[in-house]
């Protein structure tokens, strides 16, 4: 007999399935429909034990319990039903993961107030007058309001935003800085206009942009891998989708890898469409938050700017997604629910019938291997955009450069920061570690000062005067006597951290304007924008920074990147360490010579020779992509075949060690689909935050069932209370 489809209302007492967010079994129970009846998809309160949560309906009854048995449906709350696209969406991703589906669910309704009404509260706008006198926290309040683009915030978010006290604020509204109004609760955004003129299009970028315009006059899912040169403007080129995603009546959105780069990203959409999108990230206020999910709930939210959790907010008409930088290693969730949102992105895109645009520089081997296969379209940007020139790349051989040991800067790096300083010019010295040393050792016994809660060791962070543990977040102060031998004064920091290369830096160019860009040194992503926005107009000499600065920022003074170690990374036994050194150096390379001038780029290595640095310094870039997939295709690696991570932990090493021994003995499902086990073994951080971890990694071929032979391999064993185990499809870090 052909299924019955699943009815769209449940009429009052009808039993239907409700997926909450509390994780109960499925987390699908059986209730019946309230008074009035609901719709599928309908945002739901229900009795739970001797609590209420939020549901949503998911669909008919599964009948496990009789009719008399059930609890009936307490009311339906006011926001627009979960749509099928997004349910559907939300079980793919679980089952792809091995996600709990509420586990799911919660990702979907981040957000407060979620049960609440139309309502209105007093929110504060600019006043038409100054106030007549004027402090700093007072034009600290007025700058975060105009931050914000216009929109009104309440007493409370200003004065968190801002970092001042209450009374700072009231003292403003009494004296007209600031004015009160009554407002709804949910405001529409702003109309994007994509008929605005746009800025000139070089050749490459009008055919570009006209391949994304043809592919959304389509109206069907497609994937496009948008590859360009640093400076070459790919942002122009899927701003010109974005316009033609906004003219066909539906909702586009747009990932970024750092929170940082919204705000020059925000300032560039409200010049081309005359209009700010809306944000969702960690950085924007609870009130914004629930203001962005009900509109784009509703429609009125034309394009979303967002972190990788924007991913699973409530499109009503999803066209576009960008994913920018899409090589970036910040698109993977590494808690929780276990996903790359690059994959989802493109999965999400698929439900709802919309156009996936990935841009970089640097692509994933896994998106360049999906778009030479032909899954992917693929566009290339080959020059910078206008005059400007890609950077020359030079190594610095430091075998042969005159350097002390507690030196980094060679002389050859030297003369060439000085040359750029002494012309008005900026410079960049890049290193990816945060902190000032990565070790504290002592120098009597040996001592390494290490996590008492983690096998790793503390990382001195001498402007906050703390040792900190960069696994748990632990701290703790430095310490003048070693903890192992009692000695005085025999600490020393061993090697390079920005921190430290910041005191060399001062040392070397007393007379400098340095500034560091490290994301631990900042208290707040506003914070962190006010500095980026201040190096952009030339508030800096010599910048030092780690990875943060190579995510597509704009400085139009820098001429020169100094590479300090370019051979950090490459060595261990990481699955994607040349792929991520290559993407790293050549991505911080390019941010030298965006406007006029001529960039360089200095690479220190010890190994030039190496053929990783050889790639680098040739630009390359196809034979680099085709070495590195024909080593991955020979070994059976992604993406030519599929891994597990398995993650067992517990504050017993031998409970997740005899754990690991028993899913190894028995590993039948997997060899039945021809994968194999290996393992178990420590992590390479073998304990976190006090819990021991194993780790096992199952290999599988390219298209085998993997998800369903991990569930039957897992199935058997029943954990203890305080053993996890944790899959990781696809993963991502081998720690």
């Amino acid at each position: 007999m052909p299924q019955t489809a699943a009815p769209d209302f449940f009429d009052e007492g009808t039993p239907c399935a409700v997926l909450t967010t509390e994780p109960v079994g499925s987390g699908v129970l059986d209730y019946l429909a309230p008074e009035g009846g609901c719709w599928l998809g309908a945002f739901v309160d229900v009795p739970l034990g001797p609590r209420r949560v939020v549901g949503v309906v998911w669909g008919p009854a599964e009948g496990k319990f009789a009719r008399n048995k059930l609890r009936q449906i307490i009311r339906v709350l006011d926001a627009a039903p979960l749509r099928s696209e997004l349910r559907d969406f939300l079980t793919r991703v679980a089952d792809y993961t091995l996600t709990p589906l509420p586990a799911m669910l919660r990702l979907a309704t981040r957000v407060p107030g979620l049960g609440d009404g139309p309502a209105t509260r007093k929110l504060l706008f600019r006043g038409t007058a100054l106030p007549p006198r004027m402090t700093d926290a007072r034009e600290r309040v007025l700058a975060a309001l105009d931050s914000f683009g216009g929109a009104g915030l309440t007493p409370g978010e200003l004065a968190q935003v801002a970092g001042v006290s209450a009374a700072v604020v009231r003292g403003l509204v009494k004296n007209g800085g600031l004015v009160e109004q009554d407002a709804p609760r949910d405001q529409p955004y702003g109309r994007l206009n994509p008929a605005l003129p746009r800025s000139a299009l070089s050749d490459d970028q009008a055919q570009a942009a006209q391949h994304l315009r043809d592919a959304m006059a389509q109206d069907k899912f497609g994937a496009t891998l948008l590859k360009g040169v640093t400076g070459s403007g790919k942002t122009e080129v899927y701003l010109e989708a974005i316009a033609a995603c906004l003219a066909r009546g539906r909702q586009a959105l747009v990932l970024l890898p750092e929170i940082a780069l919204t705000s020059e990203f925000l300032t560039r959409v409200e010049g081309r469409f005359g209009a700010r999108p809306a944000e969702w990230h960690s950085g924007v206020t609870l009130t914004e938050r629930r203001r962005c999910w009900r509109m784009v709930a509703q429609g009125d939210a034309q394009l979303v700017v967002g972190a990788r959790s924007a991913l699973f907010l409530p499109f009503r008409d999803l066209g576009l997604v960008v994913v920018d930088e899409e090589h970036d290693t910040s698109y993977k969730q590494e808690e929780g629910a276990l996903y790359n949102a690059r994959d989802m992105a493109v999965l999400r895109a698929s439900l709802n019938g919309a156009q996936a645009v990935l841009a970089s520089a640097t692509p994933s081997l896994e998106s360049w291997a999906n778009a030479a296969s032909g899954k992917y379209a693929r566009v290339d940007l080959a020059a910078r955009f206008g005059p400007n020139t890609l950077p020359d790349m030079r190594a610095i051989d430091l075998r042969a450069e005159d350097l002390p040991s507690n030196r980094w800067i060679s002389p050859s790096l030297q003369r060439a920061v000085t040359a750029r300083v002494q012309a008005g010019e900026q410079a960049l010295l890049f290193l990816n570690r945060r902190g000032y040393a990565p070790l504290t050792l002592c120098r009597a016994c040996g001592h390494q000062v290490g996590c008492t809660d983690c096998d790793a060791r503390m990382v001195e962070h001498r402007f906050q005067k703390r040792l900190v543990c960069h696994q748990c977040g632990a701290s703790a102060p430095i310490p003048t006597a070693c903890p192992a031998c009692g000695a005085e004064d025999r600490m020393a920091p061993v090697g390079p951290g920005v921190e430290r290369l910041e005191e060399e830096a001062r040392a070397l160019w007393p007379d400098a304007r340095v500034l560091v860009l490290s994301s631990d040194l900042f208290g707040s992503a506003r914070a962190l924008k006010e500095h980026i926005a201040a190096i952009a107009n030339g508030a800096a000499d010599i910048i030092i920074g780690t990875q943060i600065v190579a995510k597509g920022h704009n400085f139009p003074l820098l001429t020169l990147v100094g590479v300090i170690d370019a051979d950090l990374g490459l060595s261990g036994s990481d699955l994607r360490a040349a792929e991520r050194v290559f993407q790293l150096v050549r991505q911080v390379a390019g941010r030298a010579g965006r406007a006029e001038k001529a960039g360089l780029a200095l690479v220190q290595t010890s190994q030039p020779e190496h053929p990783v640095i050889r790639a680098i310094l040739s630009g390359d870039e196809e034979t680099f992509w085709r070495t590195e997939a024909d080593a991955r295709f020979a070994l059976g690696m992604p993406p030519y075949g599929r891994l597990a991570g398995i993650i067992l932990s517990s504050p017993n090493m031998e409970d997740a060690f005899a754990l690991g021994q028993r899913l190894a003995m028995q590993s039948a499902p997997l060899a039945r689909i021809g994968a194999q086990v290996f393992g178990p073994a420590p992590a390479p951080i073998a304990r976190i935050r006090g819990r021991h971890r194993v780790r096992l990694l199952v290999k599988a071929p390219k298209g085998a069932p993997l998800q369903a032979a991990l569930r039957a391999w897992v199935a058997p064993h029943k954990l203890a209370r305080d053993l996890r185990l944790a899959i990781d499809i696809d993963p991502q870090s081998f720690l």
